[in-house]
């Protein structure tokens, strides 16, 4: 009788598991179709551009065209690598977008583009004025152009993102990825609170004889801002021409180059320039590179580029 009841209950166990894994499998199918059915809820979606046009996309893009470098960033950082068919000349991150066709630069192929059959073209503001005919032609042709604003500081950016998320139907996708990068900021923003005295800081962003800076209304002086370091430059708008007798005055203490993957030897050049020798960072050794990409893009990295100048300019509290 024992034998008996060990057989019934071993069946009956089995069958539990095998319904429990039933269940299970119908939960995921069924959290599969939650899924596609709410990103297909999402489409059609009518978005505003930044020409003030209004953009109907009837579906969920499966080739992306992009115009521009930081658009191209947002939508790998979105999972959509491999929905993208065509990018710029100037593309370099994440790798793989190299991999990807190429349009031209500033002045785009509008036959290529064409030809790759895109559901989506992300434009951008700075080029859409000069741009006009060629993606007019694009819009004639029956393709979707949206033109992403021109950002120039973290909540532009933020909220480019979101549209970016809307634009590809990776809203829930793009929310967490602004959310991510707030955070980041008010961590970096807790640690500043370390600094005891704010650092004067001058920022190149072309070497000489002509000197170009970062002024106010740019993410380079946001940046500074936010880690609690003084712009030189600040009370000057967007990207000033200054003479070097003028950032001799200026006496930074830390000065950042942005033109070290271009330029060979940036810093040994702005450390050995005639007449600099009274600077206080020229005498303390105290200029550095970082790349451009993360300081001056529109798209995720820009929390990498507070972080870089963060601990380049106080490495004695955030390189601890």
């Amino acid at each position: 009788m024992k034998k008996w009841y060990s057989i019934v209950l071993t069946l009956l166990l089995a069958v539990g598991i095998m319904t429990g894994c039933g269940t299970e499998k119908e939960d995921v199918k069924e959290e599969v179709q939650t899924e596609a059915n709410q990103e297909e809820a999402a489409f059609p979606v009518t978005l505003t551009d930044a020409l003030d046009e209004e953009i109907v996309i009837e579906k969920k893009p499966e080739k992306i065209v992009s115009l521009i470098p930081s658009n191209t960033e947002i939508i790998y950082e979105l999972g959509l690598g491999e929905e993208v068919v065509g990018v710029t000349d100037f593309d370099n991150y994440p790798e793989d977008a190299m991999t990807k066709e190429k349009i031209g630069g500033m002045e785009f192929n509008v036959e290529k583009i064409i030809s790759l059959e895109p559901d989506l073209v992300l434009a951008h503001a700075s080029g859409a004025h000069n741009s006009k005919e060629g993606l007019q032609q694009l819009k004639d042709s029956g393709i979707p152009v949206f033109v992403v604003e021109d950002a120039t500081s973290f909540e532009t950016t933020y909220e480019t993102i979101i549209t970016i998320g809307q634009a590809t139907g990776e809203k829930a996708k793009a929310e967490q990825m602004v959310a991510d990068m707030k955070a980041k900021v008010e961590e970096i923003k807790t640690k500043v609170a370390e600094v005891s005295e704010e650092k004067n800081v001058f920022v190149e962003v072309s070497g000489a004889p002509e000197i170009f800076t970062a002024g106010k209304n740019t993410f380079i002086d946001e940046m500074l801002s936010i880690i609690h370091a003084k712009n030189v430059a600040g009370n000057l708008d967007g990207w000033p021409m200054l003479e070097q007798e003028t950032i001799i005055s200026l006496n930074p203490e830390v000065i950042i180059t942005t033109y070290g993957y271009y330029t060979e030897n940036a810093v040994q050049q702005v450390l050995a320039r005639e007449g600099w020798q009274g600077v206080s960072a020229i005498q303390n050794q105290l200029v550095f590179d970082v790349h451009s990409d993360l300081v001056t893009r529109p798209g995720p990295r820009l929390v990498e580029g507070v972080e870089e100048l963060a601990k380049t300019i106080y490495p004695e509290v955030f390189n601890q």
